[in-house]
């Protein structure tokens, strides 16, 4: 008999499920894996193999963990449904469905507030209060305010385990990746003081900058001016790094001209709820650690939206939320502003009629439009406002419209309300009744010509960020049923843990 031959990892090229050896040759046929056979008194397995053996077993623990979890999540589901009907019978079922229809009047009464004016807007705020507070009375009365809580937990139970099992089966969400490049000779800075309450002053964020040889330039909270105009004669100085202290309006004026120069950009997260910083991973509680990213930093490439020729880091916003901004006391009562002028807005008594075009979906007559640079996530309540990406080429387009008060109890209590449109789209075009629109831009108002076109500059932008920073929370996974029953209901191996990809 021939003795064995050994095959190590260093002589082999894995490729379509064939170990091929150093000379090219195949030693087995398509999709057969080689092994060479070991008897008695053959020399112990390589350390590859013993290595390998021990990440099967790795896996198949995981994978044991994974299912249970799965059906952990399907059985805290079923009893958190069920506990309220056999605790309470008859009466738990009576009380489960009041349940249900208070929640449905404490949002149509929510719609009332915000789309009348006067007595019925303080009754329908009355409202609001009084459905929950009866429901809570009812069930406590009834002795069954236990099974309620009790439900909320093995429903929170449910959902944890359900994305425990879910969290490695190839739902990992994308890592962006790092660009490691020197740090800039002569970058140029400005510094809104006012921004975020003055958080310039609050954390010497001048004194920091310049002392890592940064140029810096206070802007005037006094008087307008042009940061495009600014940042422009910085680049024709031979700076080679721009950055902003300030809201994302004002960053994103700025990364235009560097992404139009092809410079890094760097953003400072003193603005007051910098919601690029936050998808960026920065420390938004101190801003100063930003800094940190001119002497050990890397850069990412990211997207940059534009509407017509205005950039923005965040999202463009049309109808309600771009007519509100525009009101005179916006900035000083948001509330105020925004009740002042929501009910002729929702009502439709004033305002233009929109219509949407993303890829040739037409989205017809909303009230409102959101148009993101990049999808925000819908799916995760703690979540919501983040985006998981920033470079994947594509705005998020989200769209709402509401007539009724049944129909804003659907948008706030089915998960999937005929009202609500999300999707995603390399272009869309935002048209009117009207020749002009009233436009939200990363929170800055504008009036901009009917139609406006907006469209997505993929990995235009070359962000620097410090190396060590707190990073981006994971996404949780979609809760998705039908997965998890096919989890649970596996008796091997489920799905292989996935790697998250790069891009």
């Amino acid at each position: 008999m021939a003795p064995p031959r050994w095959i190590f990892a260093s002589d082999v090229v894995r490729g379509g499920g064939v170990i091929q050896d150093g000379s090219g040759g195949a030693d087995a046929s398509a999709g057969t894996m080689v092994t060479a056979g070991r008897g008695l008194g053959d020399p112990p397995a390589p350390a590859f193999e013993r290595r390998d053996d021990m990440g099967s077993a790795m896996d198949e623990r995981f994978h044991r963990r994974q299912r249970w979890a799965a059906r952990g999540a399907l059985a805290a589901a079923a009893l958190a449904a069920l506990l309220p009907l056999v605790s309470g019978g008859l009466r738990g079922l009576l009380l489960l469905v009041a349940g249900l229809a208070g929640l449905a009047l404490t949002a149509a009464a929510l719609w009332w507030v915000l789309s009348r004016r006067g007595a019925v807007r303080i009754a329908s705020a009355a409202l609001a209060v009084v459905a929950p507070a009866g429901l809570i009375t009812a069930f406590a009365a009834a002795n069954l305010l236990w099974v309620v809580f009790l439900s909320l937990l093995l429903w929170c139970g449910a959902v944890w385990s359900g994305r425990y099992a879910l969290r490695s089966t190839g739902l990992r969400s994308v890592r962006v990746k790092e660009y490691r490049t020197p740090p800039p000779l002569r970058p140029f800075l400005l510094l809104n003081p006012r921004s975020g309450g003055g958080k310039v002053e609050k954390f010497n964020l001048r004194e920091k900058a310049e002392s890592l040889g940064a140029r810096v330039v206070l802007l005037d909270p006094d008087q307008h001016q042009d940061v495009t105009a600014l940042a422009k004669a910085a680049v024709a100085d031979g700076a080679d790094l721009l950055g902003v202290a300030g809201g994302d309006g004002t960053q994103a004026l700025v990364a235009a001209v560097a992404a139009e120069h092809g410079l890094p950009f760097l953003v400072i997260a003193a603005g007051t709820r910098n919601h690029f910083a936050m998808d960026l991973g920065l420390d938004r509680d101190d801003p100063s650690t930003c800094l940190d990213a001119l002497s050990d930093g890397v850069e990412l490439r990211v997207d940059l939206g534009f509407a017509d020729d205005r950039p923005f880091v965040n999202n463009a916003s049309f109808g309600v939320y771009g007519a509100v901004v525009q009101s005179p006391g916006y900035r000083e009562d948001k509330v105020g502003a925004a009740l002042e002028r929501l009910p002729d807005l929702l009502t439709r008594q004033s305002g233009p009629r929109l219509t949407a075009t993303a890829d040739g979906i037409i989205v017809s007559d909303p009230q409102a439009i959101l148009v993101s640079n990049n999808a925000y996530r819908m799916d995760d309540p703690f979540g919501f406002g983040r985006r998981e990406r920033l470079n994947s080429g594509r705005l998020g387009v989200l769209a709402v419209r509401v007539d009724s008060a049944v129909e804003a109890a659907e948008l706030l209590l089915s998960p999937r309300p005929e009202g609500l449109t999300v999707l995603t789209a390399q272009r869309v075009v935002v048209d009117a009744d009207e020749p002009q629109l009233e436009v939200g831009l990363d929170g800055e108002a504008l009036t901009m010509p009917a139609p406006v076109h907006c469209r997505v500059a993929r990995r235009a932008l070359r962000v620097r960020v410090p190396r060590n920073r707190p990073g981006v929370p994971e996404a949780p996974p979609r809760l998705d049923w039908r997965r998890l029953r096919k989890l649970a209901a596996a008796v091997g191996r489920t799905a292989v843990p996935a790697r998250s990809r790069r891009s």
